[in-house]
């Protein structure tokens, strides 16, 4: 036996099972997606065995892209899970044979509580395919397991047209990057979409500020006791006046130690690039990284009346995972 040939044959079988699938996008597929636009309710997916797997997959993917579902394990259902499935839910049934005995078991339960049925299955005329409403047709010609006992290409199958629904819908809702982010908080995209510059910037006592006659050795000691390598320079007001860095004090020190006695107003930066409170973190980043005619790691976040009331650092935005 040639391994490796074997190997190529099983894709070769599910890349054909699923290739398969393209012609049933059709109007009994876009009745369930209509019907599943309607929901007032969740979608409950059930399945057991491999097409369990299939299932938590399929309720994890319309959940986080706009459609609340979740898995119901039938055998659990028979004994008391049923009580989360309500009139107005949907639920997908999953199995290749349709003749699944635990999804049967709860099939007079689901049609009691008055909840809609569809059946994703290989066989229509099954016992699951009669008793749904609707029918999505999953059957593929034969298992990539050359005893063609496992289930391969079948699962593959019905993990792809799941997709192809979550994904229609996901279209039809009109769903947003920010949508997705929204659901996905803990992840890359949601802290670049949903972090806020007021989630990260350093305020009140850890802001550094200074007036503009202090002295640059007296700002010095203020960069350094706060630690962010630069401080806000502001009047009485609290108005933004300007910024020093401490790249600007060594750049200073190179001509002598003098100008340390000078006031920071003759060194600072004037009208220095700034971000208020609610623009995205990831906005922060992108005017420090397109700073000409250099990066910048410090901005100043101000408010409506151009006052001081924060500032924040690159290595802020790099801690919290935005890129």
């Amino acid at each position: 036996m040639n391994i490796q040939e074997e190997a190529k044959k099983v894709l070769a079988i599910e890349a054909a099972a699923v290739e398969n699938l393209i012609p049933r996008i059709d109007d009994r597929f876009m009745a369930a997606v209509d019907k599943i636009l309607a929901c007032r309710g969740r979608i409950v997916i059930t399945g057991m065995g491999k097409s369990g797997i299939i299932g938590r997959k399929m309720a994890a993917t319309l959940a986080s892209t706009g459609t609340p579902a979740f898995y119901l394990h039938p055998a659990e259902g028979i004994h008391g899970d049923l009580g989360m499935v309500t009139a107005e839910d949907i639920v997908i049934g999953i199995s290749s044979s349709g003749e699944s005995q635990e999804i049967i078991n709860i099939l007079p339960a689901i049609k009691r509580i008055g909840a809609s049925l569809i059946a994703m299955s290989g066989r229509e005329k099954s016992t699951l395919g009669n008793a749904a409403d609707l029918f999505i047709d999953v059957s593929v010609e034969k298992e990539a397991c050359p005893l063609g006992l496992a289930p391969t290409a079948s699962t593959t199958a019905t993990l792809a047209m799941g997709d192809a629904l979550a994904v229609a819908l996901l279209s039809a809702r009109k769903f947003t990057p920010e949508d997705f982010a929204l659901y996905h908080p803990g992840g890359a995209l949601g802290r670049k979409l949903l972090l806020t510059v007021e989630n990260v910037m350093h305020q009140g006592e850890d802001n550094p500020v200074v007036a503009p006659d202090k002295t640059v050795k007296e700002a010095l000691f203020v960069i350094t006791d706060k630690g962010l390598g630069a401080t806000s320079v502001v009047d009485g007001s609290g108005k933004l006046l300007g910024i020093i860095t401490d790249g600007d004090i060594r750049r200073g020190l190179e001509k002598g130690h003098e100008f340390l006695d000078k006031p920071v107003e003759e060194l600072m930066t004037r009208t220095p690039r700034t971000i208020t409170a609610d623009k995205l973190a990831a906005q922060a980043l992108h005017i420090m990284e397109k700073n000409q005619p250099r990066p910048i790691t410090v901005l100043p976040v101000v408010d409506g009346q151009a006052r001081a009331i924060g500032i924040i650092h690159l290595t802020d935005l790099l801690r919290q995972g935005v890129v």
